[in-house]
């Protein structure tokens, strides 16, 4: 099926009992054994699982074209459970540029777990070659990255990474499955922050690993996810799959959009610079336009000038809202060295966008006055 029909169908039908076309909230902390013991119905108790939660992972787990999914309380809870698969003494590659919080958890959390950590340019094949040492376990790569939107060649950092015995994960938050499919390019696991597009109206927090094969490591995440028990409540999976009937239609308005608002910004004369893949000169251009259905919503630009000037374009907006996240219906603006605090690799003088659904007549005219 197509992405806009699986959106709407997959993991969700009336209600046996009643017909109700809208799936109820199963807000249960407990299920009812039989009289042997047994858990006939297949629940045991809410953060083992939960009818809400096991829709949302099905459903999630076919847009990606996955085996399955583990749905977990945020995007970096997601990513921690990723890291879980890592042993002490192991060794992970990861991006030079990426999103911080994953950075943050290298370095110190995953770090304290006795897991070391190389930071490399994953668009970059024989730097990631060179990484790679006898005890490598997992390749992370981020594609397109936050916040100036690098583009990491997946079926090439697959192919690293299996030839070496190791695993690949894609954090393909900001293409959805809607314009990236991840594991059909050879990634093991596709990490998404359903925070951002999924659920899509900066109103419900969760994360999601998508595996393009059942088995063991299935099992150890599976494993993870009730006994660290970072799961999404009831109500928050209902919000997101409700969300997701309408993922493939905002996304591709807000693509439509965001290429627009990018063209406008690479005019005019008070940008230094635009990052968006969808213009010709962006180094990943093409391999993008190969691994992409589309470029995405997500534009980062540098002002000229320094921190003051970009912070005096944010202040100067009326539509944009000043925010940090992304992915929403609405239209966010970040000036992003500031969020990320001291230690950002970050231009000072960068702002992130985030396309929303407004007309782009708008947005452009309210980023003109900002910049006038």
């Amino acid at each position: 099926m197509k992405p806009e029909t699986l959106a709407v169908h997959a993991a969700r039908s009336p209600e046996p009992a009643s017909g109700a076309v809208a799936p109820p909230i199963n807000l249960s902390t407990t299920f009812e054994r039989a009289a042997d013991g047994s858990y006939p119905r297949g629940y045991q108790y809410g953060r083992t699982d939960n009818p809400g939660r096991q829709a949302l992972e099905q459903a999630i787990a076919a847009l990606e074209g996955g085996a399955a999914a583990a749905c977990f309380a945020s995007g970096t809870a997601a990513s921690m459970a990723a890291f879980s698969l890592l042993s002490p003494g192991d060794h992970v590659i990861a991006p030079l540029e990426c999103y911080h919080g994953t950075g943050k958890q290298l370095k110190e959390l995953v770090a304290r777990m006795g897991v070391s950590a190389s930071f490399v340019e994953t668009g970059d094949l024989p730097a990631m070659a060179a990484a790679w040492t006898d005890t490598t376990r997992m390749l992370w790569i981020e594609t397109p990255s936050n916040p100036r939107l690098l583009i990491t060649d997946i079926a090439a950092a697959a192919g690293l990474a299996h030839s070496r015995g190791g695993l690949l994960v894609c954090d393909s938050t900001f293409a959805t499955p809607i314009l990236q499919r991840p594991l059909e390019l050879g990634a093991d696991i596709a990490m998404h922050s359903t925070t951002k597009f999924l659920a899509g109206h900066s109103d419900v927090i969760g994360g999601a690993l998508v595996l393009r094969e059942s088995g063991p490591v299935l099992d150890r995440l599976r494993d993870y996810q009730v006994q660290a028990g970072a799961v999404p409540s009831p109500f928050d999976c209902w919000l997101t799959r409700r969300s997701m009937m309408t993922l493939p239609l905002r996304v591709r308005a807000q693509c439509a959009g965001a290429l627009a608002i990018a063209q406008f910004l690479d005019s005019h004369p008070r940008i230094e610079r635009v990052f968006y893949p969808g213009l010709p000169d962006h180094p990943g251009h093409e391999l993008a336009a190969r691994q992409m259905s589309a470029f995405g919503s997500m534009i980062s630009a540098t002002i000229r000038g320094g921190a003051e000037e970009a912070l005096a374009v944010t202040g100067g907006v009326r539509l944009f809202t000043r925010a940090t996240s992304l992915g929403s219906v609405e239209s966010l603006i970040e000036h992003r060295a500031s969020m990320e605090g001291p230690g950002t690799s970050t231009p000072l003088n960068l702002l992130r966008l985030s396309i929303g659904l407004e007309h782009v007549d708008d947005l452009i005219a309210d980023l003109a006055r900002a910049l006038a």
